[in-house]
């Protein structure tokens, strides 16, 4: 791209400001005929952000308070892993939903940056820690899923091997988002000096070093968490699968449970189709911008910003659907449940048939492969 000073339809031309490798030196006039640059004034691209921005605030807050709340009624009666994985996950999505985006919308309507270099360092942290910490909490419970049904009889330390993981989802957190702190600082325009960005400029000593690190960001965010969410559930129904199959071996299910299989089945199988849908669809589009505008920069500042800031936008709706996906899926099997249990405590008469001694429990009469379907119901 040619230099602003080198066209004179240069304030027309609509890029990021926070995204440049560095401020122009636009013009020598003086500050009182200098046109700013349309990035450096209040447009339409502003706007869309507040809007669009204002909106998933206030849905994910409902969404995520909402399901917070009643995950933690849940495990005051009847704890659980995966609650408590679930309760992380909606605190991310709400570090989300009440630094991030109120963050952006201030910054879209002042334009500038007037909180201070300070600020401009501890936002810049929260602004993809809560992103990093969504995305690790989603590994923990893909994780904790895959063990919960192909390894069903380790149950040694499964308590600490859950508080490990979110261990390190927080640390993971922090570590990989306070970079950010170091990277963006806040600097006055060269000629405009009454004008101050929150930017990254003279952060970087190569163009290398800022691929390197913006790469090591979509690994990190997108494409670690996808491939473990994909390996996991892959491997869930695929365990299940073969199990129902096989009819000969010790682990498969007996026929008297093959109406509970196939719910779980069914239940797992919608389950693994919308998460793995839901987090490729909001973050994909975004990360094949930024690897087109990694490989031919040229060609990707044309596009227009609008759609680029949208793409974005569209990313952080995951924190939306988080609570929606892993919300009504845990919360609506468990209420099921609940109306299941008086029915059939209602029943006054007990088949012979059906009868079980009281030193026989239903879990010694199911397989270990149906153990482990029970923590999917």
């Amino acid at each position: 791209m040619r230099e602003a000073k080198d066209s004179p339809d240069a304030g027309n031309i609509v890029e990021d400001h926070r995204n440049l490798l560095e401020w122009t030196d636009t013009t020598n006039i003086a500050d009182a005929e200098h046109h700013l640059p349309i990035n450096m004034q209040f447009n339409d691209g502003h706007r869309l952000s507040i809007a669009v921005y204002s909106v998933l605030m206030v849905f994910s807050a409902i969404a995520n308070i909402t399901v917070l709340v009643l995950l933690m009624k849940r495990r005051r009666h009847q704890p659980s892993r995966i609650n408590t994985m679930l309760m992380h996950l909606a605190i991310a999505d709400l570090l989300v939903t009440f630094l991030m985006m109120p963050m952006e919308i201030a910054w879209a309507a002042t334009v500038e940056w007037i909180a201070g270099d300070a600020m401009c360092r501890i936002m810049s942290f929260f602004r993809t820690f809560g992103l990093y910490l969504s995305s690790l909490v989603l590994c923990c419970i893909s994780i904790d899923r895959y063990y919960a049904v192909l390894k069903p009889l380790q149950f040694a330390d499964i308590d600490r091997r859950e508080k490990n993981m979110i261990i390190c989802a927080w640390m993971g957190a922090v570590i990989f988002s306070a970079p950010q702190m170091i990277i963006f600082h806040v600097e006055h325009h060269p000629n405009i000096t009454t004008y101050r960005q929150c930017v990254t400029y003279h952060s970087f000593r190569t163009p290398l070093h800022e691929l390197i690190y913006s790469v090591s960001g979509m690994v990190i965010m997108y494409a670690f968490p996808l491939a473990v969410i994909i390996f996991s559930y892959a491997s869930i129904l695929w365990e299940i699968f073969r199990k129902t199959r096989n009819k000969g071996c010790a682990d498969s299910v007996t026929r008297s449970s093959l109406g509970v299989l196939s719910k779980a089945k069914t239940r797992t199988l919608k389950m693994t189709i919308i998460i793995v849908f839901v987090f490729f669809v909001c973050w994909t589009p975004y990360h094949v911008m930024c690897v087109w505008y990694w490989y031919d920069r040229d060609s990707a500042i044309h596009v227009d910003p609008r759609i680029q800031k949208g793409l974005f936008l569209f990313a952080c709706t995951n924190s939306c659907a988080n609570p929606v996906v892993y919300g009504i899926f845990n919360i609506r099997a468990k209420r099921k449940a609940v109306k299941v249990r008086p029915r059939l405590s209602s029943n006054s008469t007990i088949p012979r048939s059906s009868y079980i001694p009281p030193h026989i429990t239903a879990e010694t009469r199911l397989s270990p492969l149906e153990i482990s379907l029970r923590s999917l119901e």
